[in-house]
């Protein structure tokens, strides 16, 4: 589990196959110190496994799955990549909570200056749109950011100076490619509201949470 804070930045130094996966080696601008083998950690919002780690630099498996629902299937050497290691129980929850699972991919489609902010604007399906809501939270290749607004395939963000700095979004152009996931909580909340005669009620032992229910209990 993630915060969507991103603790620094690393770059791409190899990259070589494993049968239909890569192994992928980052050097991070911080030090991996209490970081171990096992250890999971967000490369651009991705949930990887630390294979090998060695002061600055760590090897990280990437799965077929992975690569082709994330942008590590463009990834080269040289690249720039946002790093964030897992939430410790006794860390602030500065950001949201982000599963590092990433639902999918949208596309920059505008940057433009705002005051002392950026507004970034991206082009998504409709599939993850269904998740967002203004003032919602979205991890864009893991940033925890805040959605101002967003339509049918479409949604926009304001960058502060310090997010720009110390993250790739203030280095990716219009028309670059990004991870997406989604806020968990949504989905969590569509799962329960779904439509009971879906569900097998012979497995169901308790009622389902619908809008009778949520009424019959006090809750609208």
């Amino acid at each position: 589990m993630f915060t969507g804070i991103i603790e620094g930045l690393g770059t791409i130094t190899n990259i070589r196959p494993t049968g239909e996966g890569r192994r992928i080696t980052v050097n991070a601008n911080f030090a991996l110190e209490g970081t171990k083998i096992g250890d999971s950690i967000a490369v651009n919002g991705a949930c990887l496994t630390a294979v090998l780690i060695s002061k600055t630099q760590f090897e990280v498996d990437v799965s077929p799955e992975t690569l082709d629902k994330t942008t590590l299937k463009n990834a080269k050497i040289g690249d720039r990549t946002n790093i964030e290691r897992a939430l410790r129980l006794s860390d602030r929850l500065d950001g949201h909570l982000v599963s590092g699972h990433i639902d999918g991919t949208g596309q920059i489609t505008h940057k433009t200056r705002h005051g002392n902010a950026i507004l970034v604007g991206f082009a998504v399906s409709k599939s993850l749109v269904r998740y967002m809501i203004p003032k919602g939270s979205v991890a864009v290749d893991g940033i925890s950011l805040t959605i101002n607004s967003c339509d049918t395939n479409a949604f926009e963000v304001s960058i502060i100076p310090h997010t720009a700095d110390i993250t790739t979004i203030g280095i990716k152009n219009v028309g670059e490619t990004v991870n997406i996931e989604t806020d968990m909580i949504g989905k969590y909340v569509e799962k329960f509201l779904a439509n009971p005669q879906k569900q097998d009620k012979k497995e169901s032992k308790g009622e389902a949470v619908d809008m009778e229910f949520l009424s019959k209990t006090g809750f609208i």
